[in-house]
Protein backbone atom coordinates (compact mmCIF):
# COMPACT_ATOMS: atom_id res chain seq x y z
CA UNK A 1 0.00 0.00 0.00
CA UNK A 2 1.27 3.48 -0.81
CA UNK A 3 -0.20 6.94 -0.44
CA UNK A 4 -0.33 8.97 -3.65
CA UNK A 5 -2.25 11.96 -2.23
CA UNK A 6 -1.83 14.03 -0.19
CA UNK A 7 1.96 13.94 -0.15
CA UNK A 8 3.71 15.95 2.56
CA UNK A 9 7.15 16.08 4.11
CA UNK A 10 5.84 13.63 6.71
CA UNK A 11 4.47 11.12 4.18
CA UNK A 12 6.32 7.80 4.65
CA UNK A 13 8.28 6.46 1.72
CA UNK A 14 6.22 4.24 -0.56
CA UNK A 15 6.46 0.58 0.33
CA UNK A 16 4.69 -2.59 -0.72
CA UNK A 17 3.94 -3.64 2.85
CA UNK A 18 0.40 -4.24 4.02
CA UNK A 19 -0.97 -1.45 6.17
CA UNK A 20 -2.16 -2.36 9.65
CA UNK A 21 -5.80 -1.90 10.58
CA UNK A 22 -4.75 0.99 12.85
CA UNK A 23 -3.11 2.73 9.89
CA UNK A 24 -6.22 2.22 7.76
CA UNK A 25 -8.39 3.54 10.58
CA UNK A 26 -6.25 6.66 10.85
CA UNK A 27 -6.38 7.17 7.09
CA UNK A 28 -10.18 6.90 7.03
CA UNK A 29 -11.01 8.55 10.35
CA UNK A 30 -14.15 10.67 10.19
CA UNK A 31 -13.51 14.39 9.80
CA UNK A 32 -15.11 17.02 11.98
CA UNK A 33 -18.87 16.75 11.82
CA UNK A 34 -20.95 19.15 9.75
CA UNK A 35 -22.60 22.05 11.63
CA UNK A 36 -25.79 19.96 11.77
CA UNK A 37 -23.90 17.24 13.63
CA UNK A 38 -23.47 14.33 11.21
CA UNK A 39 -21.37 13.08 8.29
CA UNK A 40 -22.58 10.77 5.52
CA UNK A 41 -19.93 8.94 3.54
CA UNK A 42 -20.45 6.38 0.81
CA UNK A 43 -18.22 3.41 0.03
CA UNK A 44 -18.47 2.04 -3.50
CA UNK A 45 -16.35 0.15 -6.02
CA UNK A 46 -16.22 0.66 -9.78
CA UNK A 47 -14.36 -0.95 -12.67
CA UNK A 48 -12.32 1.14 -15.09
CA UNK A 49 -15.27 1.18 -17.49
CA UNK A 50 -17.74 2.32 -14.85
CA UNK A 51 -19.44 -0.90 -13.71
CA UNK A 52 -20.47 -1.01 -10.06
CA UNK A 53 -21.32 -4.72 -10.22
CA UNK A 54 -20.67 -7.91 -12.14
CA UNK A 55 -23.49 -10.43 -12.38
CA UNK A 56 -25.44 -8.24 -9.98
CA UNK A 57 -22.85 -8.23 -7.18
CA UNK A 58 -19.91 -6.03 -6.22
CA UNK A 59 -17.70 -8.81 -4.84
CA UNK A 60 -16.33 -10.00 -8.24
CA UNK A 61 -14.80 -6.56 -8.93
CA UNK A 62 -13.39 -6.14 -5.42
CA UNK A 63 -10.15 -7.40 -3.91
CA UNK A 64 -8.53 -8.32 -0.61
CA UNK A 65 -7.40 -4.81 0.33
CA UNK A 66 -10.72 -3.35 -0.78
CA UNK A 67 -12.44 -5.71 1.64
CA UNK A 68 -10.07 -4.68 4.45
CA UNK A 69 -10.98 -1.05 3.80
CA UNK A 70 -14.65 -2.05 3.61
CA UNK A 71 -14.34 -3.58 7.08
CA UNK A 72 -12.44 -0.57 8.41
CA UNK A 73 -15.06 1.89 7.20
CA UNK A 74 -17.76 -0.21 8.87
CA UNK A 75 -15.77 -0.36 12.09
CA UNK A 76 -15.55 3.45 12.21
CA UNK A 77 -19.25 4.06 11.55
CA UNK A 78 -22.19 4.39 13.92
CA UNK A 79 -24.58 3.10 11.27
CA UNK A 80 -24.39 1.43 7.85
CA UNK A 81 -27.19 2.63 5.56
CA UNK A 82 -28.16 0.32 2.72
CA UNK A 83 -30.99 -0.12 0.23
CA UNK A 84 -33.33 -3.11 0.33
CA UNK A 85 -32.26 -4.37 -3.10
CA UNK A 86 -28.63 -4.48 -2.00
CA UNK A 87 -29.62 -6.37 1.15
CA UNK A 88 -31.33 -8.98 -1.03
CA UNK A 89 -28.58 -9.25 -3.67
CA UNK A 90 -25.56 -9.17 -1.40
CA UNK A 91 -27.00 -11.36 1.38
CA UNK A 92 -26.45 -8.82 4.15
CA UNK A 93 -25.75 -10.06 7.64
CA UNK A 94 -25.50 -8.13 10.93
CA UNK A 95 -22.34 -6.14 11.52
CA UNK A 96 -20.04 -7.91 13.96
CA UNK A 97 -17.88 -6.65 16.78
CA UNK A 98 -14.20 -6.66 15.89
CA UNK A 99 -11.61 -6.82 18.63
CA UNK A 100 -9.11 -4.83 16.55
CA UNK A 101 -11.39 -1.79 16.70
CA UNK A 102 -12.89 -2.26 20.18
CA UNK A 103 -10.70 0.29 21.97
CA UNK A 104 -11.13 2.87 19.21
CA UNK A 105 -14.93 2.50 19.27
CA UNK A 106 -15.05 2.69 23.05
CA UNK A 107 -12.95 5.86 23.05
CA UNK A 108 -15.35 7.41 20.55
CA UNK A 109 -18.35 6.50 22.70
CA UNK A 110 -19.60 3.94 20.19
CA UNK A 111 -21.18 0.54 20.80
CA UNK A 112 -19.44 -2.71 19.87
CA UNK A 113 -20.66 -2.66 16.25
CA UNK A 114 -22.52 -0.33 13.89
CA UNK A 115 -26.24 -0.68 13.37
CA UNK A 116 -27.51 -1.62 9.91
CA UNK A 117 -30.24 0.68 8.57
CA UNK A 118 -32.21 -0.71 5.61
CA UNK A 119 -33.97 1.95 3.52
CA UNK A 120 -37.11 0.54 1.92
CA UNK A 121 -40.52 1.67 0.69
CA UNK A 122 -42.34 -1.66 0.43
CA UNK A 123 -40.45 -3.57 3.17
CA UNK A 124 -40.09 -6.51 0.77
CA UNK A 125 -37.57 -8.21 3.03
CA UNK A 126 -37.15 -11.61 4.64
CA UNK A 127 -37.53 -10.77 8.32
CA UNK A 128 -36.54 -14.30 9.35
CA UNK A 129 -32.92 -13.63 8.36
CA UNK A 130 -30.21 -13.09 11.03
CA UNK A 131 -29.94 -9.43 9.95
CA UNK A 132 -33.27 -8.89 11.69
CA UNK A 133 -33.55 -11.70 14.24
CA UNK A 134 -30.08 -11.83 15.80
CA UNK A 135 -28.03 -8.66 15.25
CA UNK A 136 -25.60 -7.46 17.91
CA UNK A 137 -27.27 -4.06 17.54
CA UNK A 138 -30.95 -3.90 16.51
CA UNK A 139 -31.38 -3.43 12.76
CA UNK A 140 -33.26 -0.30 11.66
CA UNK A 141 -35.86 -0.35 8.90
CA UNK A 142 -36.15 3.17 7.46
CA UNK A 143 -39.31 3.88 5.51
CA UNK A 144 -42.15 6.36 4.96
CA UNK A 145 -45.32 7.02 6.93
CA UNK A 146 -47.44 5.36 4.22
CA UNK A 147 -45.48 2.09 4.17
CA UNK A 148 -47.59 -1.12 4.26
CA UNK A 149 -48.83 -1.56 7.82
CA UNK A 150 -48.63 -5.36 7.81
CA UNK A 151 -45.00 -5.28 6.73
CA UNK A 152 -44.17 -2.67 9.37
CA UNK A 153 -45.78 -4.92 11.99
CA UNK A 154 -43.80 -7.93 10.77
CA UNK A 155 -40.55 -5.98 10.92
CA UNK A 156 -41.31 -4.95 14.49
CA UNK A 157 -42.16 -8.52 15.51
CA UNK A 158 -38.82 -9.67 14.10
CA UNK A 159 -37.02 -7.23 16.40
CA UNK A 160 -36.23 -4.44 13.92
CA UNK A 161 -36.68 -0.80 14.87
CA UNK A 162 -38.83 1.04 12.32
CA UNK A 163 -37.78 4.62 11.58
CA UNK A 164 -40.23 6.87 9.73
CA UNK A 165 -38.32 9.30 7.50
CA UNK A 166 -40.88 10.42 4.93
CA UNK A 167 -44.52 11.29 4.47
CA UNK A 168 -45.21 8.92 1.56
CA UNK A 169 -44.44 5.23 1.14
CA UNK A 170 -40.69 5.80 0.81
CA UNK A 171 -38.07 7.61 2.85
CA UNK A 172 -36.80 11.10 2.08
CA UNK A 173 -32.97 11.04 1.81
CA UNK A 174 -32.45 14.23 3.83
CA UNK A 175 -34.77 12.98 6.56
CA UNK A 176 -32.99 9.61 6.62
CA UNK A 177 -29.74 11.35 7.54
CA UNK A 178 -31.43 13.59 10.11
CA UNK A 179 -33.50 10.84 11.76
CA UNK A 180 -30.43 8.64 12.19
CA UNK A 181 -28.39 11.53 13.58
CA UNK A 182 -31.19 12.31 16.05
CA UNK A 183 -30.73 8.77 17.37
CA UNK A 184 -27.05 9.44 18.01
CA UNK A 185 -25.93 7.73 14.78
CA UNK A 186 -23.86 10.62 13.47
CA UNK A 187 -21.02 8.80 11.71
CA UNK A 188 -22.97 7.42 8.78
CA UNK A 189 -21.79 5.09 6.03
CA UNK A 190 -23.85 4.08 3.02
CA UNK A 191 -22.87 1.08 0.91
CA UNK A 192 -25.52 1.74 -1.71
CA UNK A 193 -26.73 0.29 -3.86
CA UNK A 194 -26.65 2.63 -6.82
CA UNK A 195 -30.28 3.74 -6.52
CA UNK A 196 -29.93 4.70 -2.86
CA UNK A 197 -26.65 6.50 -3.49
CA UNK A 198 -28.26 8.34 -6.41
CA UNK A 199 -31.01 9.55 -4.09
CA UNK A 200 -28.50 10.86 -1.56
CA UNK A 201 -26.56 12.62 -4.34
CA UNK A 202 -29.69 14.19 -5.86
CA UNK A 203 -30.74 15.44 -2.41
CA UNK A 204 -27.26 16.93 -1.76
CA UNK A 205 -27.03 14.80 1.37
CA UNK A 206 -23.70 13.10 0.65
CA UNK A 207 -20.59 14.49 2.34
CA UNK A 208 -17.91 12.07 1.18
CA UNK A 209 -17.40 9.37 -1.43
CA UNK A 210 -14.87 6.60 -0.80
CA UNK A 211 -14.48 5.05 -4.23
CA UNK A 212 -12.34 2.03 -5.05
CA UNK A 213 -11.33 1.99 -8.70
CA UNK A 214 -10.83 -1.63 -9.67
CA UNK A 215 -8.28 -2.36 -12.44
CA UNK A 216 -10.85 -4.40 -14.35
CA UNK A 217 -12.99 -4.07 -17.47
CA UNK A 218 -16.40 -5.74 -17.67
CA UNK A 219 -18.35 -4.14 -20.56
CA UNK A 220 -21.99 -5.23 -20.35
CA UNK A 221 -24.84 -3.19 -18.93
CA UNK A 222 -24.00 -3.08 -15.22
CA UNK A 223 -25.13 -0.07 -13.21
CA UNK A 224 -22.88 2.85 -12.35
CA UNK A 225 -22.21 3.53 -8.68
CA UNK A 226 -25.18 5.92 -8.58
CA UNK A 227 -28.43 5.87 -10.50
CA UNK A 228 -31.76 7.65 -10.53
CA UNK A 229 -32.71 11.32 -10.63
CA UNK A 230 -30.16 13.74 -12.06
CA UNK A 231 -29.24 17.11 -10.59
CA UNK A 232 -29.30 20.41 -12.45
CA UNK A 233 -25.67 21.28 -11.76
CA UNK A 234 -23.15 18.46 -11.17
CA UNK A 235 -21.83 18.48 -7.61
CA UNK A 236 -18.07 18.91 -7.38
CA UNK A 237 -16.07 17.24 -4.63
CA UNK A 238 -12.47 17.76 -3.57
CA UNK A 239 -9.94 14.91 -3.34
CA UNK A 240 -9.04 14.04 0.25
CA UNK A 241 -6.96 10.90 -0.18
CA UNK A 242 -5.64 8.49 -2.82
CA UNK A 243 -4.05 5.15 -1.90
CA UNK A 244 -2.81 2.43 -4.27
CA UNK A 245 -2.14 -1.28 -4.02
CA UNK A 246 -1.96 -4.01 -6.64
CA UNK A 247 -3.41 -1.72 -9.28
CA UNK A 248 -6.45 -0.75 -7.18
CA UNK A 249 -6.92 2.92 -6.38
CA UNK A 250 -8.62 3.75 -3.08
CA UNK A 251 -9.88 7.30 -3.30
CA UNK A 252 -11.77 9.64 -1.01
CA UNK A 253 -13.55 12.82 -2.15
CA UNK A 254 -15.31 15.28 0.14
CA UNK A 255 -17.80 18.07 -0.34
CA UNK A 256 -16.22 21.48 -0.86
Amino acid sequence: MRRLFPVTDQTPAATDREWSLDELAEAYDYPEMRPDGHWLRANMVSTLDGAAQHDGRSQPISGETDMRIFGTLRALADVVVVGAETVRQEGYRPARAREAFAARRAAAGQGPAPAIAVVTAGLDLDFSLPLFTSPLVPTLVVTGAAAPGDRVAEATRAGAQVVVAGEGAGADPVRVVRELADRGLRRQLTEGGPRLLGQFVAADALDELCLTISPMLTAGTAQRISAGPSITVPQRLAPASVLEEAGFLFTSYRRI
